[in-house]
């Protein structure tokens, strides 16, 4: 099995309140640190992302007042050092392949923080290899299906077109309200694959979207998915996103009805000075945490 070295719980997520942290051996949940900045093209800064969230975490409580659970007394979230991002993005993409692969196999639930969104369909290869039929569910505000962008295969703008290479993939994207007309020619031609439920007019409910979303699940969070007057720190931040109550009842959802195995928060590109979106990105990820603990 891969060896996997962790951060101190002082260092880790939630910090010292994650006080029941005895090893990698015994935590329900892994947090995967990927500071993976290579493809991006408008703002910058995802490769801080992942520490950002880290120290914001401290600040948040571990009593999760609506699930009635504290995150500090389970036994354990611990966080990996971050993996090592040197390199194409293709050889990331297979470090993070092997990584939660080897925790996977672990039994424990991982949550990457990236890092630009390229970083997905690493870990989503390690994923299908075991649990066959599995659907992607992305909270995006861009559909994310170019198959190259400036000059990049592997550009965080072509993360889901990369995951449906493989062809027993699905992916459902929720949120979405910026596309080329490439990318709206792709999901409109292969229909059984891809199902977009657009930000625009918001005609939709949790449910609706749990219609469309079957097998096990990997979870792709993007962070611009949300609206941008809620979360302005990410490169391509996009008006029209989604509120946090409505991304809860969809993620409360998923988890209470679905098989979530893995899941990934990204495109964090904290700001100097403002920290409100860092700490939402920390607490975001720890509604995720407990949902996936808690919730089945």
């Amino acid at each position: 099995m891969l060896h996997l070295d962790c951060l101190p719980a002082e260092q880790g997520f939630l910090g010292d309140e994650n006080r029941h942290l005895s090893g990698l051996d015994s935590a329900r949940a892994v947090v995967v640190p990927c500071p993976l900045e290579a493809s991006v093209c408008y703002g910058a800064g995802t490769a801080r992302g992942p520490q950002a969230i880290l120290e914001a975490s401290h600040q948040v409580e571990t009593w999760d007042e609506e699930l009635g659970v504290d995150l500090g007394d389970s036994p354990g979230i611990a966080t990996l050092e971050a993996l090592e991002v040197r390199g194409s993005i293709s050889e990331v993409q297979e470090r993070l392949t092997r990584t939660l692969g080897s925790l996977l196999d672990r039994g424990a639930f991982p949550l990457i923080l990236g890092g630009e969104h390229s970083l997905t369909p690493g870990a989503v290869r390690a994923a299908s290899q075991r649990f066959p039929g599995l659907t992607v569910l992305q909270i995006d505000a861009h559909a994310d299906l170019r198959d190259g962008y400036q000059g990049h295969a592997d550009s965080h703008a072509s993360a889901m077109r990369r995951c449906l290479d493989d062809p027993s993939l699905r992916v459902v994207g929720v949120g979405i309200r910026s596309m080329s007309a490439a990318e709206a020619c792709f999901a409109a031609q292969n229909p059984d694959r891809v199902r977009h439920f657009l930000a625009r007019g918001r005609r939709w409910t949790a449910r609706e979207v749990l219609a469309a979303v079957s097998g096990p699940v990997y979870l792709s969070v993007d962070l611009d998915g949300l609206d941008c007057s809620l979360l302005p720190a990410t490169g391509t931040p996009e008006p029209g996103g989604l509120f946090w109550e409505e991304t809860l009842d969809l993620l409360r959802a998923l988890f209470q009805e679905r098989k979530v195995v893995a899941a990934d928060l990204v495109e964090l590109a904290p700001i100097p000075g403002q920290p409100a979106s860092d700490y939402l990105a920390a607490r975001l990820a720890s509604k995720i945490l407990a949902y996936a603990l808690h919730s089945a």
